[in-house]
């Protein structure tokens, strides 16, 4: 069944010049990339996008972290896109990440872990919607 899901390149990615390898790896697991482009969120806006973790102690080092340079945000699709695109990022710390992951070979701690992931088809109907609108889908 084709999924769509919503990834986001983080900020140690974007500045340590990672865009392109990590676009590689999404695209050689079939996924099709169907908007894309690079902003910066502000705190506030970063703030709204990770809200459902406003109660957990990172969630100030998070939002602080994801406002602090550029981000690319992108729209995937393929079959099972959700499940496939978190089993090639690999665990959030990337030290537990299995070998292989992009989190394994890039991240480099919990909080710089290179890369976002949608967790469900509900999250990222949202997720998508908050950076993309009709107008920006293909």
């Amino acid at each position: 069944m084709i999924q769509h899901t919503l990834a986001i390149i983080k900020p140690d990615a974007v500045s340590r010049g990672l865009i392109g390898k990590i676009l590689v790896r999404i695209e050689e697991q079939g996924f099709r990339v169907r908007a894309l482009k690079m902003v910066y969120l502000s705190v506030q806006s970063a703030q709204e996008f990770y809200r459902v973790h406003a109660a957990r102690p990172f969630y100030e080092s998070l939002t602080t972290y994801m406002s602090s340079g550029p981000v690319v945000p992108m729209l995937l699709e393929r079959d099972n896109a959700i499940q496939t695109l978190r089993d090639l990022m690999g665990a959030t710390d990337p030290q537990q990440a299995a070998p292989g992951t992009i989190r394994r070979e890039y991240g480099e701690n919990i909080e710089r872990n290179v890369i976002h992931g949608s967790d469900a088809a509900s999250t990222a109907t949202v997720e998508i919607a908050f950076f993309f609108n009709h107008l920006e889908r293909v």
